[in-house]
């Protein structure tokens, strides 16, 4: 059997702060949304930009680290697999969706505006529980 490969790179803005929810069996849980840009030129020259939004789902150790030191409008590294849920809802419409289970996390952008609440040592984590 051959191998497969899932794996995600992004570099994107936090769209709202992170919410944490713990599961029955006490797992953390974080979810949060994040912006990524891209922009071209057309044949005419004129600047296009397009934003594409993305779900992402921490688990364990990194989703409360992502929960204390990830805010609004922060930069960050995103690196995971995609993962597609489907469900039903009460009135039978079935939907689906795509979402990015992120391993590792790295804060970007300005410094000043990250150490305003994020110590230097929390700056790369992934699921392996490294800070």
């Amino acid at each position: 059997m051959s191998r497969g490969l899932n794996k995600v790179m992004l570099i994107g803005y936090l769209g709202r702060d992170p919410e944490m929810r713990v599961t029955p069996s006490g797992r953390a849980v974080t979810t949060f949304v994040i912006a990524c840009n891209r922009s071209w030129n057309s044949s005419d020259g004129e600047r296009h930009l397009e934003t594409e939004w993305f779900n992402v789902v921490t688990w364990g150790n990194l989703a409360e680290i992502c929960k204390q030191y990830l805010f609004k409008g922060l930069q960050v590294y995103i690196e995971g697999r995609l993962q597609s849920r489907r469900w039903e809802d009460t009135e039978g419409c079935k939907h689906t969706s795509v979402e990015i289970v992120a391993s590792e996390m790295m804060i970007l952008g300005d410094r000043k505006e990250i150490n305003a609440q994020t110590p230097p040592s929390t700056l790369e984590v992934n699921d392996n529980y490294s800070v």
